[in-house]
């Protein structure tokens, strides 16, 4: 470092690691009334550090926090992957396989047309009991193999949007270099270019490309009349199917069936729904409708659609909130973070789930699950 009268002085830094830890996963309780407890695990991407084989994993860091959940008594768990748009395919496989026993999780077809199905061999179930699954048309690729896994074995009820973005193709970077390299002698860098060379099936034959994944109980959403998905695009790879992988689904799904059938009843009933369900209708009409070069009828059209936007957003935050908050081993990560500004964050997140009008519906159905659960159990028990 130079000074202003012209002497130097060496200053010595020393780089310290930062853990970008807001990116992994985290989890919270949800406490009911009557007492019970339901789990909730945010899951951004399913992320892993290629670099490090300590690094983070997010099959690790979701197994970690479901035995936190288990060590608070929760009687169900819902897993959020709204806005998850993938990642690492071993760690989705790996992340199925807490939930069920051994088995293929995904298949996988190359350009020759061989399929392979890419499975969980450890035997070994972490979590066995209520399980549901948020998606929404952001959620893709790895998030749709999990949330496809899962409806195909009947392991829990998926929730969400009309479907999941539909990205079923996987692409790998290609070095022009070698292409063009015919000899020893060096040649300018050409770059690469990104080419598709398989897809996706689900283990139950059907491939995520363009259709994504239909939830099992399907919520109105605000996002779903832009164009957003795969299937948007007029360049994009069509749906197929191949024969189903060999697999054995749940032994009794009749519980989350009656609650798949009394949920979507409800949803349709409920005038909140119902609202977000016609607004959006009414601005997916209107995108492609002709626009009037009159000015006094186009600002009338922007306000009527800025009004409609306005009201969705606002009906988004229900007027209770839901009792909630983190685990005991989580609460100084929370409220007594170090960094003050990175504890505000989660704080402020939290909150926001406490008024998230997806989460309190999604909650409701955990609910249902819960008290087939209950009441299958007492029979039993007779």
């Amino acid at each position: 470092m130079k000074k202003q009268d012209g002497t130097t002085k060496v200053v010595t830094l020393t780089r310290a690691e930062i853990v970008q830890d807001e990116g992994y996963a985290r989890s919270a309780v949800v406490t009911e009334a009557n007492g019970d407890k339901i789990g909730y695990i945010y899951l951004p991407e399913f992320y892993a550090d290629f670099y490090n084989a300590n690094g983070a994993r997010c099959s690790e860091d979701v197994a970690n926090e479901v035995i936190k959940l288990k060590d608070a008594g929760v009687k169900a768990i819902t897993i959020d992957l709204r806005f998850n748009g993938g990642g690492s395919l071993q760690e989705v496989i790996d992340m199925v396989g807490l939930f069920i026993p051994s088995g293929p999780v995904v298949q996988v077809r190359d350009k020759s047309g061989t399929a392979k199905p890419l499975a969980d061999n450890d035997q070994r179930v972490l979590y066995d009991g209520p399980l549901v699954v948020m998606v929404n048309e952001l959620s893709a690729s790895a998030s749709e193999i999990f949330a496809a896994a899962i409806q195909d074995y009947g392991r829990g009820i998926i929730v969400g949007s009309s479907s999941t973005y539909g990205k079923g193709t996987v692409q790998r970077q290609v070095n022009l270099n070698n292409a063009f390299s015919f000899s020893n002698t060096p040649v300018a860098d050409m770059g690469s270019v990104k080419l598709t060379f398989q897809k996706f099936y689900r283990i139950s034959g059907g491939s995520t490309q363009l259709k994504g994944v239909t939830p099992d109980v399907v919520i109105p959403d605000i996002y779903d009349y832009l164009k957003i998905r795969e299937k948007d695009n007029p360049a994009a790879l069509a749906w197929d199917n191949i024969p189903k992988a060999t697999y054995t689904p749940c032994k009794d799904n009749a519980t989350n069936a009656a609650v798949i059938k009394r949920e979507t009843d409800a949803i349709a009933a409920n005038p909140t729904f119902k609202l977000i369900k016609d607004n959006t209708a009414w601005l997916n009409k209107t995108q492609d409708e002709p626009r009037s070069l009159e000015i006094n009828k186009y600002i009338a059209y922007q306000k009527n659609v800025a009004a409609t936007v306005a009201q969705n957003t606002t009906v988004l935050k229900t007027k209770s909130e839901l009792s909630m908050d983190v685990v005991k081993e989580d609460y100084d990560k929370f409220y007594n973070n170090p960094d003050k500004a990175k504890g505000d964050r989660y704080v402020a997140w939290l909150k926001n789930l406490k008024t998230d009008l997806y989460l309190s519906e999604t909650i409701n159905i955990v609910k249902s699950m819960i008290d087939g659960s209950l009441n299958k159990a007492s029979a039993l028990n007779k």
